[in-house]
């Protein structure tokens, strides 16, 4: 399995380093035989270009193709679709990183255990009572130990014991609205990160954060993208801060979290937003920092398709440049990409592989980039040594040292 020792992921005494991507809706597409091939299909593709880690959810609470039901019924028809991604990500050597629940509405999420809740009588306000009221907590944490302990029909593998997994996380960006202080939200962090141990010590955990800082770090509020960012319950170095938090993860969206016309200034917005979380996580946290989410809508009038390329670049070259010092970034997760035949699911950010060749041609370097630094020597040798220096290859240019 992915361990972590200090700010580095480990694989067998190697440095690991997360390139990736999300898919979210795989376990949905596999439900239904007739798409089932393209969860084959979009992992044969990123594996060719080396990618090594693909986030998707692990839920889905209520409505159409429901994992979750009811709290704590299952399909299990769909559980067995979940099956057949985590098998087939063995298959191809892509390792999941697995949300077990979302903030927002899409796929149920936290609206869907506020109505749960309702619908059995309990007394709830808003859908923020899921970080407090202790039957929606209750839901959740049955909802965790279900998919943790869940033997996988194909493999014959708990899931809890599957180096096929990275990482569980928590919540898909979790916000506390109701609550600006964040002692809601932090509180729900430390609960059910202990829940997760108890079942499964052996995996990393992750929050699932955006990034945003709160009250305990007023200085650094000034990073934040916009005032909002400040109001909504999450606070990155404190919630980080939490016993069971392996790794601590942000997100990079640019294009819709300021207002600035100009590209450069989205590019410029990028770069710091990462070197403060980088920093964060070198001088505060002492673990990684995976960036989990990053991407530009091609819905975005402002941006030429050429900019996406400048956007992954820069966020590939920060990495980079955190790498090669033996810092803290240990990756990042490009939103999102897509397998031929599922652009009707498109969301704006789709990268379809076969179609964007100089996309294609950057993940393949920035994977082969990464594998060079992972591979030359063990965790046990100093990080300077002349084994990592990159000044003579080929992989890297002049321009970028």
């Amino acid at each position: 399995m992915v361990q972590r020792r200090g700010n580095l992921f480990t694989v067998n005494d190697r440095v690991f380093f997360v390139n990736g991507f999300n898919t979210y809706w795989l376990m949905i597409l596999a439900t239904d035989p007739a798409t089932r091939g393209k969860v084959s299909d979009v992992f044969k593709q990123v594996s060719a270009i080396g990618l090594t880690v693909c986030r998707t959810w692990a839920f889905n609470d209520g409505g159409w193709r429901a994992l979750q039901k009811s709290p704590s019924v299952y399909d299990e028809e769909v559980f067995k679709a979940l099956d057949f991604v985590v098998s087939e990500a063995q298959k191809y050597k892509i390792r999941l990183l697995l949300t077990l629940v979302n903030n927002w509405e899409a796929y149920g999420g936290k609206a869907q255990y506020f109505k749960w809740g309702k619908a059995a009588g309990l007394n709830l306000t808003s859908d923020d009572d899921f970080f407090s009221d202790p039957t929606l907590k209750g839901y959740y944490k049955a909802h965790v130990k279900v998919v943790l302990t869940r033997v996988n029909t194909i493999t014959n593998v708990t899931y809890k014991d599957d180096p096929t997994i990275f990482a569980w996380e928590l919540i898909n960006e979790p916000r506390c609205q109701s609550d600006p202080s964040g002692d809601a939200l932090q509180a729900w962090i430390q609960e059910m990160a202990a829940h997760v141990k108890t079942i499964d010590p052996s995996h990393l955990v992750a929050i699932g954060s955006e990034g945003f800082y709160g009250p305990s770090t007023p200085a650094k509020l000034q990073s934040n993208p916009n005032s909002l960012a400040s109001q909504v319950g999450t606070d990155f170095i404190r919630n980080h801060r939490a016993f069971g938090i392996d790794f601590a993860s942000a997100h990079i969206y640019p294009d819709s979290w300021i207002s600035q016309s100009n590209p450069e200034a989205h590019l410029e917005f990028a770069k710091a937003w990462m070197q403060s979380h980088i920093d964060d996580a070198d001088e505060k946290l002492q673990m990684p920092v995976v960036f989990g989410e990053f991407g530009v809508s091609s819905t975005d009038g402002r941006f030429d398709s050429s900019f996406r390329d400048k956007f992954i670049d820069t966020v590939y070259k920060t990495i980079l440049n955190s790498t090669r010092r033996g810092g803290s970034g240990g990756g990042s997760l490009l939103w999102q990409v897509f397998p031929e035949g599922t652009e009707y699911m498109d969301d704006g950010y789709a990268i379809i592989l076969s179609r964007s060749p100089s996309t294609s041609a950057m993940l393949s370097l920035q994977s082969q980039r990464l594998d060079m630094f992972g591979s030359r020597c063990s965790t046990k040798c100093h990080w300077g040594c002349k084994k990592r220096s990159p000044f003579d290859d080929d992989l890297f240019s002049h321009d970028e040292l």
